[in-house]
């Protein structure tokens, strides 16, 4: 199909304004507004009954891309396809929708580029959002500096997207700060190309977080920390660094099992540990960049401007991840198998128990000398875990990974699997092993239980959070 030519309305954007101003274009507002109308129709799987209703809607989504499609030629294929997949959409009747070929269509990861921005637009349901599979659309722009870029060539990971948000539908109002080609509505699955994290909704909740949980304990922030704290930008591009490691991680090491383990029921705890291990590389892989610029910066003090931002921002990763796991992840959601949360705990403790983070006189403190080493030392725990479970049973693996999650944060008075599981279920199937799994395994310790009555509302305004709030 031939894009339209934009509405009048637009002409004066497209002519002079450009892609900077997207977001305020009456085309935009009016994709917005069609979109969120076309939700309160949609049931939970994006099927619509009323037709008549959706119709003119829909007329106004593809007018609508239509109109601003001339903003993104980098995406010309990709908005095509989505016209012609909401026009087949409503041909056919509007039942389950499939934006199977528009999503195949669409390849961020071929334009990484800063600053270059997206139109995106599906029906989907959004992690951490809405479960529901409504019309959804947003406006989005790359975040990959030259040091980013740079460091890419190292840590390789195609498939990578980092974005930042400039304005969306209700769905991703929420804690979404992920767009996964997963979640699109498709008739079938395709091979995914590419996966992308909101860097800009990360950075801004942890310096809200951060900020306040350092304020209630009482921490006295390192310099390079607090700067964090103070500079969104810097944070934003932090959190690059730290993703563009974990995500990699997740297909990479000696890994007993398939690392997503997707279609699997596992309990919540082998979650705990895979998330915590992606991001104890990310750790790792920044204090050895860190000891390895610093030494060569010592030797000849001439580096280039991707490699002085390697050095600087291989510092602050390693304070992002210890205080967002800390102060955010802890204590954020539900305690129904909260396995980020988990992983929160253990770090505290291992830290703790390891008298390199202390809780005295009702102030938080580091020794931030040791601190690198003891981290590094949980890493390597749970990569033991893994060489090790590579020989043994799937449920050989899961008792030894409790052993490891329960020799640091203590388990529920009441747990089955803390006072040892019986017979007749550690000779059945590995669903009574996962049923006898508590909803809160390992309940908050009294620190945390304070710690989470005073920024519940901390916690609570970064829902929907952007990088202006």
């Amino acid at each position: 199909m031939t894009i339209a030519t934009p509405t009048r309305d637009d002409a004066d954007l497209i002519a002079g304004l450009g892609v900077d101003a997207v977001e305020r274009t009456p085309a935009w507002r009016r994709l917005k507004s069609a979109a969120a109308a076309l939700q309160t129709l949609q049931a939970k799987d994006g099927s619509i009954d009323d037709g008549a209703a959706a119709a003119p809607l829909i007329d106004d989504v593809i007018t609508a891309i239509e109109a601003l499609a001339p903003l993104f030629p980098h995406d010309t294929a990709y908005l095509a396809a989505s016209v012609d997949d909401f026009r087949r959409w409503r041909e056919e009747g509007l039942g389950v929708p499939d934006f199977l070929d528009s999503l195949v269509a669409f390849q961020p990861q071929e334009h990484r580029v800063d600053g270059i921005r997206h139109l995106v637009v599906f029906p989907m349901y959004t992690q951490n959002g809405s479960s529901d599979r409504h019309v959804e659309a947003l406006l989005v722009e790359a975040i990959w500096p030259e040091f980013i870029a740079r460091l890419e060539t190292e840590y390789t990971n195609r498939l990578f997207v980092s974005l930042r948000l400039i304005d969306f539908t209700s769905g991703y109002d929420t804690n979404s700060a992920v767009l996964f080609p997963e979640t699109v509505a498709m008739r079938e699955v395709p091979a995914f190309t590419w996966g992308a994290i909101f860097q800009d909704r990360e950075a801004a909740r942890y310096r809200r977080v951060t900020r306040a949980a350092a304020e209630i304990t009482k921490l006295d922030l390192p310099e390079a920390a607090a700067r964090l704290l103070d500079d969104q930008e810097l944070a934003e591009r932090t959190f690059v660094m730290w993703d563009l490691i974990h995500d990699r991680t997740h297909m990479r090491g000696d890994l007993p099992f398939d690392p997503f383990m997707i279609k699997q029921r596992m309990p919540f705890f082998l979650y705990s540990l895979e998330e915590l291990r992606c991001d104890l590389t990310a750790f790792r892989e920044s204090v050895a960049l860190q000891a390895r610029l610093s030494l060569r910066q010592a030797k000849e003090p001439d580096l280039d401007a991707a490699e002085r931002a390697m050095l600087e921002h291989a510092e602050l990763v390693q304070y992002a991840v210890i205080f967002d796991r800390i102060f955010r992840f802890a204590i954020t959601g539900s305690r129904v198998r909260n396995y980020d949360g988990l992983g929160g705990q253990l770090l505290f403790a291992w830290l703790h128990q390891r008298r390199v983070l202390h809780w005295t006189d009702t102030s938080l403190a580091f020794d931030w000398a040791e601190v690198p080493a003891a981290v590094v030392a949980l890493a390597d725990a749970i990569d033991e875990l893994y060489w090790r479970s590579i020989d043994r049973p799937k449920t050989a693996h899961w008792l030894a990974a409790y052993d490891l999650v329960r020799s640091v944060v203590t388990p529920h008075p009441a747990s089955v699997w803390a006072r040892g599981l019986p017979d007749d279920v550690l000779a059945g199937l590995p669903k009574g092993y996962t049923d006898a799994v508590l909803d809160d395994e390992f309940p908050l310790s009294m620190f945390f239980e304070a710690l989470e009555k005073k920024m519940r509302p901390v916690i609570a305004s970064t829902e929907g959070i952007r990088a202006t709030d």
